[in-house]
């Protein structure tokens, strides 16, 4: 019997099986931030336990609150900081160096095919992108990762989701994954793995991959995958150049980490999303998706472009060539309407002040701020008032996510950026369906 993509980097990770459904696995990367690992830091610290598996493998960054806001967010800061210095650990990114978590780590070539990954926060599926078995986990979990290097799972049962069909275009990664969301429902990976497979994902460049990954947790799964292929290889060539002879060399390596054709799955979908149309949410879930075309011109207070989800050069690129189409007409932001634009990382910023897009949405009315997670979760740099809504490219719409009383709306960088032209939700000239 062939095995799943996880299945194979479980069997290769074990380190023990105490119970027949348990799998103590071995950690590649443990990845840690502000918001969950000092809490993890101080009870290690009371433990008379300071101290870390591997110094090399554990990656740290302050990215949520970022510089601090506040006395208890620049202590948060300070016991990471502190931290990463008496462990000796070399790769922990700073104020001024530092970016969104899931964004900074990949491009810093820290994920690779066949990895385990975890990190105190629910979006570490992101990873997977890499054909990584990657996932978020509690404070427990986390504090033995830093300790001991291993983490305890449930034998992976995995989901497949085959994705035919061509997008048309103005139909992005994030449509695909709201609706693949909608279609199966916030409890319909739980617990599973979702693997994305099929001529769409494998036409899509790795910053799409890591979109679709990013929300598998808003279904419940515990990780997204991809297989990886020579879009993955490329991606990380600057990363793995000394390791192989060649591209080819390092594909046929990584080509291990591959689902066998006669792999069992818990499940198997298949979609078609050939006439798929842009896609946003509405109420509170994120399993709450209709078309755009279905929305009666509801008004917004806030466009927010950025996050873990949609904040690449890819996706700003993207937003920008909306904007720069409305600026050639003589357009702003429309009356009423604030829009924030961050960055994910500052490479991601310095390549947009390079391509002029900074300068876009500048001169569109946009507010640039630096790389954060502070608005996603209502933290800062963008938290909305009661009763405000928000457009947004971020991951979730639960009620309160960006600010008590708010009301957010999941959708595409480009159906964000025609929402900060129209003033409400809009589909984005990129869309030339219905």
């Amino acid at each position: 019997m062939g095995k799943t993509i996880a299945q194979k980097i479980f069997d290769a990770h074990v380190a023990e099986k105490p119970f027949a459904d348990t799998w103590i696995l071995k950690l590649d990367r443990v990845f840690c931030h502000e918001i969950t690992t000092p809490v993890a830091i101080a009870d290690l610290v009371e433990k008379k336990k300071d101290r870390v598996f591997d110094p090399t493998k554990i990656k740290a960054v302050i990215d949520h609150v970022t510089p601090a806001k506040d006395s208890k967010t620049a202590l948060q800061g300070k016991i990471l900081r502190d931290w990463a210095k008496r462990n000796n650990i070399k790769d922990f990114f700073d104020i001024g160096s530092n970016g969104v978590c899931h964004a900074i780590f990949p491009e810093k070539g820290f994920v690779r095919p066949g990895f385990t990954v975890i990190m105190g926060d629910s979006h570490t599926c992101t990873h997977g992108a890499f054909g990584a078995f990657a996932a978020g986990v509690g404070t427990t979990d986390l504090e033995v990762g830093i300790l001991k290097g291993v983490c305890s799972f449930k034998e992976p049962k995995t989901i497949r989701f085959n994705l035919t069909g061509t997008l048309p275009e103005g139909v992005y990664a994030k449509d695909v994954i709201l609706y693949i969301i909608g279609k199966i429902g916030v409890n319909g990976a739980t617990n599973c793995v979702m693997e994305f497979a099929g001529p769409v994902v494998d036409a899509m460049s790795m910053e799409a991959r890591m979109t679709i990954c990013n929300m598998a947790v808003e279904a419940g799964a515990t990780s997204g995958i991809c297989m990886p292929d020579m879009t993955t290889v490329d991606y990380l060539w600057p990363f793995i150049k000394d390791e192989f002879a060649s591209k080819e060399d390092a594909l046929k390596s990584y080509s291990q980490w591959i689902s066998d054709p006669d792999a069992v799955y818990e499940k198997e979908y298949t979609f078609d999303v050939s006439d798929l149309e842009p896609l946003a949410t509405f109420g509170y879930k994120p399993d709450q998706v209709k078309a755009i075309s279905e929305f009666d011109t509801e008004k917004v207070d806030q466009v927010y472009i950025g996050s873990c989800t949609n904040g690449r050069i890819e996706d700003l690129r993207v937003a920008a060539a909306v904007l720069d189409k409305a600026l050639a007409e003589g357009k702003t932001i429309a009356e009423g309407v604030r829009g924030i634009l961050s960055p994910a990382t500052p490479a991601v910023y310095q390549k947009a002040l390079e391509e002029g897009i900074i300068a876009t949405f500048m001169k569109f009315g946009f507010c640039v701020t630096n790389p954060t997670c502070g608005a996603c979760l209502g933290m800062s740099n963008g938290v909305l008032a009661e009763n405000e809504v928000c457009a947004s490219t971020t991951n979730r719409n639960f009620n309160g996510r960006m600010g008590k009383g708010g009301m957010v709306h999941l959708m595409s960088p480009a159906s964000a950026a025609a929402t900060a032209v129209a003033g409400y939700i809009t589909n984005s000239p990129m869309y030339k369906g219905k």
